[in-house]
């Protein structure tokens, strides 16, 4: 099949993308983040697969194609979506499309509203490393996958096995058919919790197998499912972690007498491997078979990607981008380091907007006295939203509620970083966001300036 992409940089389409050019298809893309600036982080490694690069303008869509699919960013009223109307070309959205290839193969769906990315590329990982030769579509890029023409968020197998990170923001995962279903926690993300909630439990009645559920989250223990295989850390469940011990950068624990080690920072990141575990289990793979795979994972790009540690400064990058993924990042690096600048970049406007009082209780009640914040402006990619809200808005609770908060420009943080300190770059979407956490390890190497970031303060 020829098939063009539209919005290719994005972690979803490009992870769609690029399996489907690695099962042989003919595929061509766009996305505007390219025509503004071909060192964007997908444009080399989707043109080093063989992937053309076309500008976003309509000009690379002709009737050669066997279909379309777009984005859910890409606004309807741009030249892509009129040329297609134009030329009477069929046209799928993501979602769409990913449900179909769930649909065509035996899909381990994950999904939870914190650490998907990470479970599905652990299992993924796992997989392969046992000779399962999983396919594999996900958002976030496995570390072991990248490549110069991977960007580490998808793999092409020779079995029938699909791991998906299954994400609920778009309501897509309400069409998937999976055969196994992992369900890892339920907190306020993109929808309300009981939206969210609502979208769990039609998955789970259209998973043809088991799905394996947290039984220490509170709000997946309200839901009525059936078919359930549970994990936990906690309270008592078919796969209970036991005699866990934590260090600031692994964890060590037990599984149906089996020794574990994980090595990612976090007790979050217990559940995760501890659900790939059960699930693997479910599957028909021994526990013992498991333990090296485990520990030879290297995790998610921006998930805890620490820059710099030489026991004076310490720089991080993070993808924490919801109130739960910020107070389990934050109680993770209050491990480490006290004195900690945390640099927060939300992520639009409507989800700050809803969001808005668990992020300022996030923050308030996981900065310590030592600790602040520093908030950069609403990351905005474009399209009719109302801007009602800005970064302002939560920095003002937070100094409200007597803990250190303030508004900064990139240009502003890195003009005042001082060698010696700490600081913690997080946020969602933002494919730059990485670049500037390098800047800062960077100039806390390169500078030792008498000014401080308490100036902004």
């Amino acid at each position: 099949m020829k098939i063009f992409f539209s919005g290719i940089g994005g972690s979803g389409v490009s992870a769609i993308a690029s399996f489907m050019a690695d099962k042989g298809h003919t595929v061509v893309g766009s996305d505007r983040s390219f025509d503004l600036d071909k060192s964007h982080p997908a444009y080399a490694p989707l043109k080093a697969k063989g992937i053309k690069l076309v500008p976003q303008d309509g000009s690379g869509i002709d009737s050669s194609f066997d279909f379309v699919v777009f984005s859910t960013a890409v606004e309807k009223d741009l030249p892509e979506p009129k040329k297609c109307a134009e030329l009477g070309i069929p046209v799928k959205m993501r979602p769409e499309f990913l449900a179909e290839l769930v649909a065509t193969h035996k899909t381990f769906a994950v999904a939870g509203t914190s650490g998907k990315s990470t479970s599905s590329g652990l299992l993924a990982y796992m997989m392969k490393e046992m000779g399962l030769s999983p396919n594999f579509i996900g958002g976030g890029r496995v570390q072991q996958f990248k490549s110069e023409d991977n960007l580490g968020n998808s793999v092409a197998g020779d079995s029938p096995i699909l791991v998906v990170e299954a994400c609920e923001s778009d309501g897509s995962i309400v069409s998937y058919k999976p055969e196994f279903s992992i369900l890892l926690n339920l907190d306020l993300d993109h929808h309300s919790i009981e939206k969210t909630a609502a979208m769990f439990s039609i998955l789970e009645k259209n998973t043809a197998g088991k799905v394996i559920l947290n039984a220490d989250d509170t709000h997946l223990a309200n839901l009525n499912l059936d078919k359930v295989v549970t994990f936990g850390l906690d309270n008592k469940a078919n796969y209970q972690a036991k005699n866990i011990m934590q260090s600031p950068l692994y964890s060590e624990f037990t599984l149906q007498g089996v020794p574990f080690r994980v090595n990612l920072p976090g007790r979050y990141n217990v559940y995760n491997a501890v659900a790939c575990l059960a699930t693997l289990a479910e599957y028909g793979i021994p526990l013992l078979d498991c333990v090296k795979p485990l520990e030879s994972f290297r995790g998610i790009e921006r998930r805890f990607d620490v820059y710099v540690n030489d026991g004076k400064s310490f720089v991080m990058d993070d993808y924490a981008h919801n109130p739960h993924k910020i107070e389990s990042m934050m109680q993770m690096a209050s491990q480490i380091r006290s004195g900690i600048t945390y640099i927060f970049q939300p992520h639009g406007f409507a989800p700050t907007r809803m969001m808005k009082n668990e992020y300022i209780a996030a923050f308030v009640n996981n900065l310590r006295p030592t600790d602040r914040v520093l908030f950069l402006p609403i990351f905005y990619v474009g399209g009719t939203v109302a801007k009602d809200i800005a970064s302002a808005d939560l920095s003002a609770g937070i100094v409200a509620a007597g803990k250190a908060a303030a508004i900064a420009s990139r240009e502003e943080i890195l003009a005042k970083v001082k060698t010696g300190e700490a600081y913690i770059v997080f946020g969602a979407r933002d494919e730059s966001l990485a670049e500037f956490a390098k800047s800062i390890a960077k100039a806390t190497k390169e500078k030792s300036v008498t000014r401080t970031l308490s100036a902004l303060l």
